[in-house]
């Protein structure tokens, strides 16, 4: 799977290697997934409101999407995560029934 991250300024190592591990692990739910576009945006200036992180998952049929917005990237992209998993598991019930 292709891992694309996004982002207006730089970021760090560790935050990339932790972005692209989380993605990746996506794959051991469903091994069909073709690539992954990673947003990080940081939010309106407000201190409150942090990064909001977007992934977008490129499957047979149509794409899965979600989004999370945290202080913390790190938190952000679990969150983001987790709510592809609960996708991706709807998903194969869906495919597997028809």
């Amino acid at each position: 799977m292709q891992v694309i991250i996004n982002k207006s300024s730089e970021l760090s190592e560790t935050t990339k290697n932790v972005i692209n591990e989380k993605v990746n692990k996506l794959e051991t739910y469903y091994d069909r997934i073709e690539r992954a576009e990673v947003f990080v945006k940081e939010d309106d200036g407000s201190a409150t409101n942090g990064y909001t992180v977007e992934i977008r998952l490129a499957i047979p049929g149509n794409d899965l999407f979600a989004t999370h917005t945290d202080e913390s990237i790190e938190r952000a992209t679990a969150e983001v995560t987790e709510a592809l998993r609960r996708q991706i598991k709807k998903h194969k019930e869906k495919v597997t029934s028809h």
